[in-house]
């Protein structure tokens, strides 16, 4: 007799087994909002040059140092589904901007945080969406008036390197004047001159050992290997680019042969090498000293190269190839053929370095301008370098952020407290019940000047104070200042920090569409995924015990009566 146990009561009793239900404020709401306060408190101590890095080791044991949000989030892996939804938007601010990830998860937990009281004080979801909504529109409104500057010459280093030391700063706080510099550099050098700008012709090749000041931009690639053959440089030289191995050419079918004799081996073996020796022969005489193969290089192949003084380099990434090929302005051959005029690649220097005690294979260009640049980064250990790259992404796209907008607005979270002062006074002179959420959207940015002073060592409501006093002077371009001590405040245009406009922009968009979809949501409903696991786990064993009695009991199948039966009291999910 099988005992009868009831479903939940309620609404998820319509659902599958396993399946759980949370509704109404306090099972929904509330554990969302709580969910992406935690979420955004984890990030808000790593924000602005002082925060603090977080220590991450992923799913691979990979540790990971470092206070670069993007690279938290991405590691931490979340698994909350409201917590995901500001993961979202984070990562749709990287991709847009490339910078401000921090921020978008910020701002947003802050207007969770504010939503939550308005919320308890007796307002309606709805009444506090709407409300968030119109100050996004009137924050957007006010936002072109606070430009302090654009950066339109891309062409100008030390306005670069002012507009993206902002960014770097925030990564590698004492390195961003020298850092910036190098990446200006990099970004200028292959600005194209329609100045049309590719993220990926800016690489970045790390090499452990000696210190940050010892990193330089390559016009070129660097490749951490070594050559094939005995050949170690060219000067002015023709490349030819294979994408297939340089190897004996492997038949498609596949034959057996009878040797009799050892002339008859002999006449065998020749065959092949003067094959091998015509293909080598051809390429030297097409005036090519460079040969860069995509696959493995036969032991056959690089003795008619080292013989015809051809240099071989090896690529094991099909990714790095088609870089080179860029950088040289090679095609890649899929066949082992002379190239001709148009297909080979030229560059100026070609050769190995050892920096440190690692082997480097260095195609320089002599011009100012190449198709692709490479950062060498220096650093005493891995984490430092790793760091050190995600300051340079940061500010690589924040240059190619300035190619789409060059507009700048003043940082250390003036630009903030300005919006927040002006929100607010619109606020106040609204009706309804929308002017209350009006006005903490206005207090919710102040959570970035607050964060920035905090992670300083100082007291947020005593810099707030500050500020405020400041901008009602008029002075709207007055921010943190961290460098100072005590920290205080100071005009933000007087220490060239400014932020892209862009980045604000957006960033504020994605935090409060986040934020307000997280509030709409007053339902969840959960799949359990153990009882999806248990019903597979079920049917491989009864699949397996089914082979098992065809195969023993000779076409006479029996199944056990208790595994029926588990078949078809399991849930299908």
């Amino acid at each position: 007799m099988a005992m009868h146990v009831p479903k939940a009561p309620g609404f998820a009793q319509m659902l599958k087994d396993g399946a759980k239900h949370y509704s109404g404020l306090d099972e929904a709401v509330y554990r969302n909002i709580e969910a992406c306060k935690e979420l955004a408190a984890t990030t808000r101590s790593a924000f602005g040059p002082l925060g603090q890095s977080k220590m991450v080791i992923n799913h691979i044991e990979k540790l990971f140092v470092t206070n670069d949000a993007a690279t938290i989030l991405r590691e931490l892996e979340v698994q909350h589904p409201a917590a995901k939804l500001l993961v979202m938007a984070s990562q749709q601010q990287e991709q847009e901007v490339g910078d401000g990830t921090n921020f978008v998860l910020v701002f947003a937990g802050a207007l969770l945080e504010n939503a939550e009281m308005l919320i308890r004080m007796g307002l309606s979801v709805t009444e506090v969406t709407e409300g968030y909504e119109q100050a996004l529109k009137k924050a957007l409104d006010i936002l072109p008036g606070l430009v302090c500057g654009e950066q339109k010459n891309l062409r100008d280093k030390e306005g670069i390197v002012s507009a993206i030391k902002t960014s770097v700063m925030s990564k590698q706080y004492g390195n961003e004047d020298f850092i910036a510099g190098l990446i200006a550099e990099a970004c200028q050098s292959v600005l194209s001159q329609k100045l049309q700008f590719n993220v990926d012709n800016v690489r970045v090749s790390k090499i452990l050992g000696s210190g940050v000041h010892q990193s330089e931009v390559i016009q070129g690639m660097v490749f951490k290997r070594n050559v094939e053959g005995d050949v170690t440089k060219a000067e002015k030289c023709k490349i030819a680019v294979y994408s297939c191995p340089l190897d004996v050419l492997q038949t498609e079918t596949k034959g057996t042969i009878k040797i009799t004799s050892a002339e008859e081996l002999m006449n065998f073996s020749k065959g092949e090498e003067n094959q091998v020796e015509e293909q080598i022969k051809g390429i030297a005489e097409s005036g090519c000293t460079v040969v860069v193969s995509g696959g493995k290089v036969g032991e056959l192949a690089q003795h008619y190269c080292n013989k015809y003084k051809l240099m071989v380099v090896r690529l094991m990434s099909k990714w790095d190839l088609r870089r080179l090929c860029r950088s040289v302005g090679a095609t890649p051959l899929p066949r082992i053929t002379p190239p001709t005029a148009d297909e080979a690649g030229y560059c100026d220097n070609v050769y190995i370095d050892e920096i440190g005690d690692t082997a480097v294979i260095v195609f320089r260009q002599k011009a100012e301008e190449s198709a692709v640049a490479t950062i060498m980064i220096r650093g005493s250990t891995d984490n430092v370098i790793d760091d050190i790259e995600r300051a340079i992404d940061d500010g690589v796209n924040t240059f190619k952020a300035l190619t789409k907008d060059p507009r700048m607005v003043p940082g250390a979270g003036a630009t903030e407290i300005e919006l927040a002062k002006q929100i607010s006074t619109f606020g106040e002179s609204c009706p309804g019940l929308e002017q209350y959420s009006i006005v903490k959207f206005a207090e919710s940015l102040e959570v970035v000047p607050k964060a920035l002073s905090e992670n300083a060592g100082a007291k947020g409501t005593e810099i707030l104070s500050k500020l405020y006093a400041a901008h009602q002077e008029g002075k709207q371009s007055v921010g943190v200042d961290v460098e100072s001590v005590p920290v205080g405040v100071r005009d933000a245009l007087e220490t060239n920090i400014k932020d892209l406009y862009i980045n604000k922009y957006w960033g504020m968009k994605y935090a409060t569409t986040a934020a307000c979809t997280v509030l709409k949501v007053d339902q969840v409903s959960i799949r359990n995924q153990v009882a999806r696991h248990l019903r597979n786990l079920y049917i491989y064993i009864f699949t397996f015990y089914f082979h098992f009695c065809w195969n023993s009991q000779s076409l006479s199948i029996k199944i056990p009566m208790h595994i029926v039966h588990i078949q078809e009291e399991m849930p299908i999910i």
